[in-house]
């Protein structure tokens, strides 16, 4: 992902001074907190990262966004104004290198409490079609771009909140990094990860026996944003784009996606909302294909097929059964 926007200089330096002032009012682990009414204030950097937050602190905690609703998260420009608020929370919930903006900011910030998604859980590096690199030779495609590997930790995948499991582990670390920063409210921070843990294992569940037995094992989306998804539950993601939504496919990627449509019996073309869904519906067009909804849940907005993570989810899971012919 080639990010075109820096975060200015004095903003950053601005985002430090605030963050010392922060850190000096704060006196011990179970400070008050400087969010409203004394509660935990916590910065996540965009939706993913926000939802757990407010799962596992419900009324301890006043969690605020980065990226708003509305906003694809990798283009996201954060303001000074952003910025200088990162400085003064008591917890950072973030994903390095979704964000390279986020990321850096975070860096500068001098907040004590920082949660970094992609170590509480192993990222890996997805092609096109969601197969993953620990094994060479699963399907390299001529139409595959370069930057397709450049997300995350060394080439790591980032999406891994669309596997429930994945995400589930990601949920415990969130569950202790506030019981470390308010521990006079750990017993609750503790039950409400385990009732969040309980509730992504059975989301699990149902995509495992939702997609057990179907006609097709492939499904082509306009974002590879569901590699893990697809290995999580046996099925061949092909994505028009590369991991970041912006990249153009190549023509001899266009062509590859129209055969391979023809052969793995490929119903439908995948769009998301908060990218454009001009080339699915030329590939759709051009194949004589349907197209649907996956959403890859970076954001919700008014047109989400659903009003949090699990609905979207779901919506996913039935949009994935249709076009895939559910037996």
């Amino acid at each position: 992902m080639n990010v075109r926007r820096l975060i200015p200089t004095a903003a950053l330096a601005g985002a430090v001074a605030l963050a010392a002032t922060a850190l000096t009012a704060c006196s011990g682990a179970a400070a008050s907190g400087n969010g409203k009414d004394g509660k935990l204030a916590v910065t996540a950097s965009f939706y993913p990262m926000q939802f757990l937050a407010e799962q596992i602190g419900k009324d301890h905690v006043t969690v605020t966004s980065l990226t708003k609703p509305g906003v694809e998260p990798h283009d996201l420009e954060i303001t000074p104004q952003q910025t200088g608020r990162l400085g003064e929370s008591d917890v950072v919930v973030y994903l390095k290198g979704l964000q390279p903006t986020v990321d850096k900011a975070v860096a500068q910030s001098g907040v004590k409490n920082v949660v970094d998604a992609a170590s509480l859980t192993e990222l890996e590096a997805h092609d096109s079609a969601g197969h993953d690199h620990a094994h060479e030779g699963e399907g390299a495609h001529a139409g595959e771009q370069e930057h397709d590997h450049a997300h995350g930790e060394a080439g790591g995948d980032p999406h891994l909140w669309l596997d429930p499991a994945k995400y589930a582990e990601v949920a415990k670390g969130v569950g202790a990094a506030l019981e470390k920063a308010d521990p006079e409210h750990a017993a609750d921070y503790r039950k409400n990860t385990d009732e969040l843990v309980g509730k992504l294992t059975a989301l699990d569940t149902e995509f495992k026996d939702g997609l057990k037995n179907t006609a097709s094992r492939t499904f082509i989306t306009a974002h590879a944003a569901f590699g893990y998804l697809a290995e999580r539950y046996g099925l061949d993601q092909e994505g028009i784009s590369g991991v970041d939504p912006e990249s153009e496919p190549s023509p001899a990627r266009m062509k590859e996606l129209q055969e391979l449509a023809k052969k793995e019996n490929v119903s439908t073309v995948f769009f998301e909302t908060l990218a454009s869904d001009k080339t699915a519906k030329t590939l759709a067009r051009d194949t004589g294909l349907k197209t649907d909804v996956l959403d890859p849940l970076e954001g919700i907005t008014d047109t989400s097929q659903g009003a949090d993570y699990f609905e979207v989810m779901r919506s996913n899971l039935k949009n994935l059964q249709k076009a895939l012919g559910t037996k």
